[in-house]
């Protein structure tokens, strides 16, 4: 069976639908209006694709993408770094190819917005004047869900669920500094979350870690739920490889494994149902909400943001586009794929809108891969279309229970050349032809 590369995996995408998003339906637009802005906040899968897209597609626009980071360390595949399958380095990536575009790449925190007068403040003092503005600033951690929890308490108890290098690296290097007989505490959050298997997938990565290296541990996984994201065939992997290793913990009528507190000091988790568990190693993944700039432009509704799904733009304010992680995109789930599928429908929407075209039809798609154990893979996935204001999923597909090796490893090689694509298409790489013939 062979690996998969970057190309195959557009023709895998364009094949199930997500390819036909680049490849057709663009056109060639002439903006009418040479000197419109477009200003995006936020450098992730959702933010750094409108920019590419927007620039690539419409060059006499003016696009400024404000990011914080300097590099950004990808939240997804970041798991499979704390289980010892890839490094952090192979994460984290700059902006150099969006500015070679010429995007104007600001990396500064935005602060504010005031949509009335169509102005971004950040930090820095700056403002940035816009046409069109895009929101990608992906989630905030509520870390006062749990009493005990906070920033400070994170430095010891980390979550490790956003893009901050410092929390992933923190958390392996807990891993490897426990002792062998330890105890590991996993608290899941309740829906909706980023990345609804991403813990799953996490609390498998931490078990081979434990197998392989420090086989008298335990993992407990603490969560307030009743049934997650892929369970079948999780579960089934935690009884494979993970038997005498991962304490399952689900919230039934009875029981509730809610974590109501912790003790920084001791690591103690206090559950609803009244268990208590003193930890080694807490990996803390609390209650989650859009990043706060959205509630600074008026375009959240609680802890998100409604949208029309058509166009991912605002409910609540004309202009803005909220996407990704902060947007209610109903059954769409939080993730890296589908904040990159709607990137692409907002980019033509702009594009279309202020060169005064026709767009084209809005097709969204996700799917997300979870590692299992060594070259076994599951994934789940559907296509979206808007229908009677909501997103309408069909095609849906998941892994099954009892799957062959080799469908696992296939699912494994296409996770790998989906990151590698996606991650060219967010920043601006060239494809595996172009990097060759510039090496040569």
């Amino acid at each position: 069976m062979r690996d998969f590369s970057r190309r195959d995996f557009g023709k895998l995408a364009g094949a199930a639908g997500a390819g036909t998003l680049t490849s057709v339906a663009w056109g060639n637009f002439a903006i009418a209006q040479g000197a419109a802005k477009v200003v995006i906040v936020g450098g992730g899968a959702g933010g750094a694709t409108v920019a590419h897209f927007v620039k690539k597609e419409a060059p006499n626009l003016d696009v400024t993408l404000i990011e914080a980071n300097v590099i950004y360390s990808s939240s997804f595949f970041s798991n499979l770094y704390i289980g010892g399958f890839r490094t952090l380095e192979s994460l984290n990536h700059g902006y150099a190819g969006l500015r070679r575009l010429g995007i104007k790449v600001v990396h500064d925190f935005a602060t504010d917005v005031d949509s009335t007068k169509k102005i971004v403040r950040t930090r820095g003092g700056r403002t940035y004047a816009y046409d069109r503005l895009v929101l990608s600033p992906g989630i905030d951690i509520k870390y006062e869900t749990i009493t005990g929890y906070s920033r400070d308490a994170a430095r010891g108890m980390p979550h490790a669920y956003n893009t901050n290098a410092t929390q992933k690296r923190l958390l392996k290097q807990q891993l490897q500094g426990m002792r062998d007989g330890g105890t590991v505490v996993m608290v899941m959050p309740n829906n909706p979350f980023r990345c609804p298997p991403g813990p799953y997938e996490r609390a498998c990565m931490i078990a081979h870690i434990l197998k392989t290296r420090k086989p008298k541990s335990k993992l407990v996984i603490l969560d307030p739920k009743r049934a997650f994201s892929k369970q079948p065939v999780f579960t089934e992997a935690f009884d494979k490889y993970y038997k005498s290793i991962i304490d399952l913990n689900l919230s039934t009528e009875i029981d509730d494994y809610s974590v109501i507190s912790i003790d920084p000091k001791t690591k103690e988790v206090v559950t609803r149902a009244g268990k208590k568990v003193r930890a080694d190693v807490a990996n803390i993944i609390p209650q989650q909400r859009a990043g706060e700039i959205a509630a600074k432009a008026g375009v959240a509704e609680g802890d998100w943001c409604p949208i029309n799904a058509e166009n991912f733009s605002s409910r609540k304010v004309r202009d803005i586009y909220v996407l990704g992680d902060a947007a209610i995109a109903a059954e769409m789930p939080k993730s890296a794929f589908s904040a990159n599928s709607q990137a692409k429908v907002v980019a033509s929407d702009i594009v279309a809108a202020l060169a005064k075209k026709d767009k084209f039809e809005p097709r969204y798609r996700n799917t997300c891969w979870s590692l299992l154990a060594p070259d076994d893979n599951v994934k789940i996935g559907a296509n979206y279309t808007p229908k009677d204001g909501k997103l309408d999923p069909s095609g849906s597909f998941v892994s099954q229970r009892g799957e062959t090796a080799d469908v696992r490893k296939q699912n494994y090689q296409e996770s790998i050349a989906w990151y590698d694509s996606i991650t060219a298409e967010m920043f601006a790489k060239p494809g595996p032809a172009a990097a060759a013939k510039k090496a040569g």
